[in-house]
């Protein structure tokens, strides 16, 4: 929650006080070390390398283990919605911990087990406790990542860090996919987990390099230096009910609504249209937009600042509108590839948007955390209700009727930026002041 001069009211007002300059003031610049900032860029992209393995990897595995769809499925179910409904206890355990390196590295060790449990024994009961085990570690990991980065840079630089570590988890991503496809293609589908195995011992090693004196536990949690207490400025409730917080949920709720399925039917369409390519199509589909994230996203980190978050924001949901619309009407394939860069630009925008506005409206509640893990939750209840939307809807009346569906409630995500949600961006005191 951003400070205001009159607690519980500016924000029930739709008005977002920008900083509070005294606070601010009270607080020590944060100055870390390159050590601990390299140690955090390499932590981010190993353990983008140890979560893809968690991908489509696992039913291509289980496939040739015998298992039948019913059974993937349902295991990826547990896996979901496990994930769902550990985002805010996630946030919350970051918000008690006393060291986020410490739940960090826990959940790291707890994948790495979890991988080496689907190669060593691909039995029902055995890949179920993995499967819900992998995504109760990753309920904190997301949070403990911008926790991290928040307790090392602080409020103000936090938008070029965020910037910084979506560029860092798009790369890790990209060059896991390569490795582990090459590994599944040369030696079997359970090398991928071994693999996986094994890249949690860098993961390890370069959060070791994250200078544990660095990291504030106070700018992790959200809080802020005060001069006097602000009643209610650090109760839960208080910051559930901001405005801008349910607003942004809610946008974040229909970015996902839109977004998760447009890929899934995309591919269906281009395998409908050219099966001999359909897989390499599908490919350059996913790299194209990691390549736009790697190269957009530390940019995306500094105009946040310079620009504020609201005119960002617009440029994300247009973009994915205007993808949706080019997925209804354009119909050679191989141009599909080339409207997945409006894909990478939506990308860019929400991977660092999502937590930077976050910490602006929580920072100072001391549960900066538990706010990602209310986004968190709107961001799977949108995309789980956006597979099944889109699918119905393409089912009965055809790709490009979900497609154009879709980018209608693209289209309702950008309205509702532009008309309800307040702009949240924190200025330094001599910004403030100027």
């Amino acid at each position: 929650m951003l400070l205001s001069r009159k607690p519980n009211h500016a924000d029930r007002g739709g008005h977002v006080e920008q900083n509070n300059a005294a606070a601010l003031r009270l607080a020590p610049i944060p100055t870390p070390s390159r050590q601990s900032l390299r140690g955090l860029d390499w932590f981010i992209f190993f353990l983008a390398d140890v979560q893809t393995g968690f991908g489509p990897f696992i039913a291509v595995y289980l496939t040739t283990q015998k298992w039948t769809q019913v059974e993937i499925g349902l295991v990826l179910s547990i896996g979901g919605i496990v994930a769902l409904i550990g985002q805010m206890p996630g946030g919350a355990i970051i918000d008690a911990a006393k060291s986020e390196r410490l739940v960090a590295a826990l959940a790291i060790v707890t994948i790495g087990f979890c991988a080496l449990a689907y190669a060593a024994m691909p039995i029902f009961p055995v890949v179920v406790t993995a499967a819900t085990l992998h995504a109760a570690a990753s309920c904190v990991l997301g949070p403990a990542i911008a926790a991290i980065s928040l307790g090392l840079v602080g409020p103000l630089a936090i938008g070029e860090r965020l910037g910084r570590n979506a560029r860092f988890a798009s790369l890790g991503n990209g060059v896991a996919a390569a490795v582990m496809g090459t590994a599944g293609y040369l030696l079997s589908s359970r090398s991928v987990f071994l693999v996986t195995f094994l890249l949690a011992i860098p993961t390890l090693i370069a959060l070791s390099r994250i200078r544990e004196e660095e990291v504030d536990i106070a700018r992790c949690h959200g809080e802020m230096p005060r001069e006097a207490p602000v009643p209610g400025d650090t109760n839960v409730w208080h910051l559930i009910r901001q405005r801008p917080l349910i607003v942004f949920a809610l946008s974040v709720l229909l970015l996902q609504l839109a977004n998760a399925a447009m890929m899934p039917l995309m591919a269906s369409a281009v395998t409908a249209r050219s099966s001999q390519w359909a897989t390499v199509l599908v490919a350059f589909c996913i790299v194209v937009p990691q390549a736009i994230v790697a190269l957009l996203s530390p940019t995306v980190g500094r105009k946040a600042q310079a620009w504020g978050r609201r005119p960002l924001l617009l440029i994300g949901f247009g973009a994915l509108t205007i993808r949706g619309l080019l997925f209804a009407t354009v119909r050679d394939p191989y141009l599909l590839v080339a409207v997945q860069v409006f894909d990478g630009i939506t990308a860019a925008v929400f991977a660092v948007m999502i937590p930077l506005i976050v910490a602006d409206v929580a920072f100072g509640s001391g549960h900066f955390n538990l706010a990602q893990g209310i986004v968190g939750t709107a961001t799977g209840i949108g995309a789980s209700l956006s597979t099944a939307l889109g699918g119905y809807v393409s089912d009965k009346f055809g790709n490009a009727t979900a497609f154009i569906g879709l980018s209608g409630i693209a289209a309702t995500g950008l309205l509702l930026i532009l008309l309800v949600m307040p702009e949240t961006r924190r200025l330094a005191p001599k910004e403030k002041a100027g």
